[in-house]
């Protein structure tokens, strides 16, 4: 067959040209035989079809991929996805035509979890006010006793899902003498005994939690899940970390929660709206620790979903079926089968 084209969405280029990302290292797809990379832009934040016309894979970064996207050509049969969400693809319109979606659940599993300790434990240590008290000086040093942390041992840490990160969020937490609870209706009960996890209910587990983090996928099942009805049942005492998807959160709950002090305080690396406007309420309080979306970013995050991201194009151009398809019902498509036989071929 002909060369096997691979598109990336124009956002992983700086203005410059030059790569956003260098630590996504494309030099494999580069020394692939037959294989040829090209650039395409996003227009107002979606991906073209014009632009997917004679492509086989697309690698996108945070543009949009909807129904209007899908080339008429039906040549695609890849996207993807730098990351692990996919709240920015349509699926049934992936799968409708037979274009498989992949996702990087082996790139993002230790580093999102390693963000979420980083919040559990800079929230029990207050480190944020303790590093205000530091710049103000002498007077600053002498309140250091009015801000005493939180010991972690005994406490209670709480996963609402524990899938791909919620199960490694436990993992790196052994060492620390927690109790471990969590809420998943797909949960799988073997994994969870390997854990040392109890599986509660949706009440218990934030009733109990003296630090719950949220790691979902964001849904029409999980949307505005962690409401002001279950935010009333936490503990005074407790704290609130969503490294997941920012809607799965009442935002506008959390911040009346917060202001009133009904629980101690939260960290957030998402929110409703991205990028958060200048003055948003939740960015004006004092309990609660935010990042842009970007606390897990580091080196080996953003080599590990890149290296990820090429394994399932090297595949896909192998006739191979690639790791982390979140559409499982199209690897037994006849459409889909055909593409990869044909590369195959």
């Amino acid at each position: 067959m002909t060369s096997f084209e691979v598109a990336l969405s124009g956002d992983f280029r700086n203005a410059d040209g030059s790569m956003a990302y260098p630590d996504f290292d494309l030099q494999p797809l580069r020394d692939a035989p037959g294989l040829n990379l090209r650039w395409v832009d996003p227009v107002e934040g979606l991906i073209p079809a014009e632009g997917l016309e004679d492509v086989d894979a697309l690698i996108l970064l945070g543009a949009r991929f909807t129904a209007r996207s899908v080339p008429q050509s039906g040549r695609l049969a890849l996207v993807a996805r730098f990351g692990v969400g996919y709240d920015s693809v349509d699926v049934p319109a992936c799968t409708a035509a037979d274009i498989a979606l992949v996702t990087t659940p082996d790139g993002v599993r230790r580093p999102v979890a390693v963000a979420v300790l980083t919040f559990v434990l800079a929230l029990a240590g207050k480190l944020m006010v303790k590093d205000q008290l530091v710049r103000r000086g002498p007077p600053g040093w002498a309140e250091r006793s009015a801000y005493m942390g939180v010991g972690v041992i005994g406490r209670t840490l709480g996963q609402l899902g524990i899938g791909n990160i919620g199960a490694e969020v436990f993992r790196i937490a052994a060492p620390l003498g927690m109790r471990f609870i969590a809420h998943d209706p797909f949960a799988d009960p073997a994994v969870a005994r390997e854990l040392g996890v109890e599986l509660v209910d949706l009440e218990t587990l934030f009733r109990e939690s003296d630090f719950l983090s949220i790691s979902c996928p964001l849904n029409d099942q999980t949307h505005h899940i962690v409401n002001a009805e279950r935010l009333a049942l936490m503990k005074p005492t407790a704290f609130l970390v969503n490294t997941a998807r920012g809607p799965v959160v009442d935002q506008n709950a959390l911040y009346e929660t917060l202001k009133a002090k009904r629980i101690a305080g939260a960290g957030l690396d998402v929110f409703e709206e991205e990028p958060t406007a200048l003055g948003e309420p939740i960015t004006t309080l004092d309990n609660v620790l935010l990042a842009p979306h970007a606390l897990c970013w580091t080196d080996q995050c953003f080599a590990g979903i890149g290296a990820a991201d090429v394994a399932a194009v090297l595949a896909v151009q192998q006739g191979n079926v690639p790791k982390g398809i979140v559409n499982r019902e199209i690897v037994d498509a006849p459409g889909w089968r055909a593409k990869l036989q044909r590369y195959k071929g």
